[in-house]
């Protein structure tokens, strides 16, 4: 294996160290990772939810809330429509359980069965049936548009909250919460269905809690400057900004009404720090004669927030956390902004003990759909994993305790391994509904029964990928060369809908190329999910099928499909031009270690666990960080495996602190590349092993070579 460590500028590195209060190995770690921008830097020093953003910076966020309130007030009957995987499972309960805390009389429904993706044309009519006015979909939906156009000619409004990629039309929904929409503003699009559905449960939250919600309230601040004065105001709605002005007055040179100030100040609650200065410089640009009615909110953010008290929007800046991510100097006005929402937050408790169990579940989804932990995923994941270890809550608590996780410190890598994979087994097997089930029950004894029926459908579907797996593998070595070596395919009817999304992944490991299982369901159609390789967006492909499909839809890397079984042979011929056109990156060379650190000997110690944690959580497009030493000794070695001895244990000598150490797969390394009492150079991961209720740091080394 060939070792990479990047060069960086070690100025940048002190830079970034300096300005943003950490270390200098964080610091390295996050320039050698190209993480150097100020807002992303965030993300990964920071944990309090209070960086998440805001909600209604989705559009249409307010009309949804309206809505939903409006159905609560009229005693109308809501269905909540979700999907069969994790992500959808999740978003359901956590929809679901919100809404019936508002005393809404709503039901839900996700896809059993041989049900196709998505909400169907007999859900909206039975729903219609039953006296349903509106229907809210959660990870599903932005594709429904024949489904949404007849609930409409049912008198039924459609909110549709997803994640997936919009195709060219949209459905006619009452409103659509989506972070991929085109020209959306909100500044992260990569949100899963049950973050998405997060969000709009924390704008109900926001709207019952405060009495701020769907009101006009502007900040205003002033400073003089040579011999003017320049006014800065932004217009905030539900915390979001929706407009800003600066107007530099000289005093006595124009009236109030001859400056933007009187449109842009009119029909605002105007709240301003220090009123008493703000008055005084009022009257020296307008005169005494002019009166511009301000309340004074300093000291009432004095009181939640102590630090602050006393101190002026300048002091405050150079204290303000959030102030030091901005990209560009920050305001006295944004240092306001930055204060008055903070304020707001912890007053009305915008992030309680409720958003706790909320976070878990939205952890979940993220993980379970593969979404980049990057942006503010990464501090949904963080506070999701934290809440569990302190109070899981109810369904997540009982498949921690049967996974043997209760009690430990948890990382992302076993909500991946070890929930993720059971919660989804109840929709792979065609019961998704057992799982939601059990994350809504409060009764123990009944949790105790749905938890082990849903574990039971985790071991079938293992056994059910094994024997798919036999079938999948040869067909798709076999499929390469039709399709010119870059596309992998498998189907019929022997395959089980519920496991093609984990064949084509593992086709995806196995042939390094874009690969599609597809299911033939019964007589008239065929399902199929693809994954995707080498930086391929499927969208491409599915875009030039189209016409072919019932039904398509996913992200960029992960996506599925159904179609009329009378269109297979077609679409076979089609894809065979599809992949003759496909343009993939070269394969990753997976000989090449990509370094994050070479790390003395002094820094070899316990201690490290702590900057690994500070890159938690690990997974999409963050890897976990992979560290080098130099001329430590091997004091110890044995063998290990079940079976048959594969995997050797080591003990390293690391100067002041011995470091016990896994190196899988290398038995037959030993004596070969290394032996006891060898001095060498080691390239490897650090992770936490638990053994009879005990937790032990542990290197988990990647290579080896002799110093």
């Amino acid at each position: 294996m060939n070792w990479e460590k990047k060069e960086i500028s070690a100025e940048l590195v002190k830079d970034l160290a300096n300005r943003y209060g950490c270390d200098l190995l964080t610091a390295s770690i996050l320039v050698r990772r190209g993480i150097t921008a100020g807002e992303e830097i965030c993300y990964f020093l920071e944990s309090d939810v209070r960086h998440l953003r805001n909600p209604f910076l989705l559009p249409g966020m307010e009309d949804a809330v309206e809505r939903i309130l409006a159905a609560r007030d009229e005693g109308e009957r809501v269905l909540v429509f979700g999907d069969r995987d994790v992500d959808g499972i999740t978003s359901t309960t956590l929809l679901v359980r919100n809404l019936r805390k508002l005393g809404i009389d709503v039901r839900w429904q996700v896809p059993q069965g041989d049900d196709a993706y998505g909400l169907s044309l007999e859900a909206v009519e039975q729903f219609a049936a039953d006296y349903g006015t509106l229907i809210i979909t959660v990870d599903c939906g932005i594709s429904n548009i024949e489904e949404i156009e007849k609930a409409r000619a049912l008198g039924i409004d459609v909110i549709v909250v997803d994640h997936h990629n919009p195709q060219e039309t949209l459905p006619e929904a009452y409103v659509i919460i989506n972070p991929k929409l085109k020209d959306s503003p909100y500044p992260f699009r990569d949100l899963c269905g049950c973050g998405v559905t997060y969000k709009l449960v924390s704008a109900l939250r926001f709207a019952q809690k405060s009495e701020l919600y769907g009101q006009n309230i502007c900040l205003l601040t002033t400073r003089p400057t040579n011999e003017a004065f320049v006014v800065e105001a932004v217009q905030l709605r539900n915390l979001v900004e929706v407009g800003r002005l600066t107007e530099t007055i000289i005093p006595g040179m124009v009236n109030l009404e001859q400056t933007r100030l009187l449109p842009f100040l009119k029909d605002q609650q105007i709240l301003t720090w220090d009123g008493a200065q703000q008055k005084k410089a009022f009257a020296k640009m307008f005169g005494t004669g002019v009166e511009v009615y301000m309340l004074d909110i300093a000291p009432e953010i004095g009181k939640v927030l102590p630090a602050v008290a006393g101190k002026s929007l300048l002091r405050i800046k150079e204290l303000s956390r959030i102030a030091k991510y901005a990209d560009k100097p920050a305001s006295e006005l944004d240092v306001f902004i930055n204060l008055f929402v903070s304020f707001v937050q912890k007053r009305e408790a915008w992030y309680g003990e409720e958003d706790q169990e909320d976070l878990q579940l939205a952890a979940l989804g993220t993980i379970a759909d593969l979404m980049p932990l990057r942006d503010e995923n990464r501090i949904i994941v963080r506070s999701g994993l934290a809440a569990m270890e302190t109070r899981a809550r109810p369904g997540v608590s009982d498949l921690l305790f049967k996974q043997g996780l209760a009690g430990r410190h948890l990382r992302a890598v076993d909500l991946a391994w070890q929930l993720c994979p059971v919660i989804n087994a109840a929709g792979r097997m065609g019961k998704p509904d057992r799982a939601v089930h059990l994350l809504l029950e409060e009764e123990s004894a009944k949790r105790e029964a749905l938890v082990n029926e849903v574990l039971e459908m985790n071991e079938s579907r293992k056994k059910l990928g094994a024997d798919i797996w036999n079938i999948v593998e040869p067909m798709a070595q076999a499929s390469l060369e039709a399709y010119s070596n870059k596309l992998a395919i498998a189907f019929g009817p022997e395959i089980h809908r519920g496991v093609t999304g984990i064949m084509a992944s593992k086709m995806v490991n196995r042939f390094k190329v874009p690969s599609l299982v597809v299911a033939f369901n019964g007589e008239h159609t065929v399902t199929g999910s693809l994954r995707s390789s080498r930086g391929y967006d499927l969208r491409s492909l599915l875009e030039q099928c189209a016409d072919l499909f019932l039904d398509w839809g996913g992200h960029d890397f992960a996506a599925g499909f159904s179609m009329l079984k009378s269109n297979w042979e077609a679409f076979l011929e089609r894809l065979k031009l599809v992949a003759a056109a496909m343009e993939l990156a070269d394969s990753e060379d997976e000989e090449l270690i990509q370094i994050d650190a070479e790390l003395p000997l002094k820094f070899m110690n316990a201690d490290l666990l702590n900057i690994v944690d500070l890159f938690e959580p690990y997974g999409e497009e963050n890897e976990p960080l992979t560290f080098l030493v130099k001329n430590v000794k091997i004091i110890d070695i044995s063998l290990m495996g079940k079976n048959e001895a594969k995997h050797v244990k080591l003990t390293i000598d690391a100067g002041a602190y011995k470091w016990p150490a896994v190196y899988w797969q290398a038995a037959e390394k030993v004596k070969r590349d290394f032996d006891l009492n060898d001095t060498v150079d080691m390239v490897f991961r650090v992770n936490r092993n638990y053994f009879n209720g005990n937790e032990t740091p542990q290197l988990i080394i990647t290579d080896i070579k002799r110093s």
